[in-house]
């Protein structure tokens, strides 16, 4: 498989310090719209590392849920890998590849549990057959077969099928604190855009452009 020929040009346009956002929540919030008008696939699905105790970084995809100026907020069982990777190493990094816009966002923080009923709240709005399969699956853990999943996932469809899903405790939301954002802007001959907003302890964002 040759993949050293795979190229193309990256023509979206650049991206120029004037025209950025003093706060980076605000230039994500204008990414983020532009992103969805565009009709890209899945604009909220961003990558989240987390890194082991013996330092073994790992990824994996989840679908961002909300955001403000307080965080990103993502949803997961707290019994999987990245929940227990993230119970001794909070820090993370979020990663949105806008590959259909020639558009990337980094950003850098640390992840913390938001409250019960936050988590409450987002879990009664989701379809039932959702909520089912948050039980249902001991996310990360070894599974012998599908089957073994889906006679799990059809059990609780019939022991609930007449009354509300009961809230699992070992299931809710994240929310990343951010101290680092990167914006890249594909560029004609690899001579990409990449500005940098770091947080300083005056509460102001610091912002640098970055060589490609």
């Amino acid at each position: 498989m040759d993949l050293q020929s795979l190229r193309r040009e990256y023509l979206h346009g650049g991206l120029n310090r004037e025209d950025l956002a003093v706060n980076p929540f605000d230039q994500f919030s204008q990414w983020m719209q532009q992103a969805i008008e565009l009709e890209i696939g899945d604009p909220t699905a961003m990558t989240v590392a987390t890194v082991s105790t013996d330092g073994q970084p790992s990824q994996r995809i989840v679908l961002l849920k909300h955001f403000d100026k307080d965080g990103f907020v993502f949803y997961t069982n707290y019994g999987s890998r990245k929940a227990e990777e993230l119970a001794t190493n909070p820090k993370t990094s979020l990663h949105f590849p806008w590959h259909a816009i020639d558009r990337q966002v980094k950003i850098g923080g640390e992840a913390r549990k938001i409250s019960t009923a936050d988590s409450l709240k987002y879990f009664i709005s989701r379809p039932k057959s959702s909520q089912l399969a948050a039980i249902a699956s001991a996310q990360s853990r070894v599974l012998s077969s599908r089957t073994v999943l889906m006679n799990q996932f059809e059990s609780l469809k019939q022991k609930f099928r007449a009354g509300e899903v009961p809230f699992p405790d070992f299931w809710g939301g994240y929310r990343v604190e951010a101290t680092e954002f990167e914006f890249w802007q594909g560029g004609a001959d690899r001579l990409h855009d990449r500005f940098r907003y770091v947080l300083e302890a005056s509460g102001s964002w610091n912002i640098d452009r970055l060589a490609p």
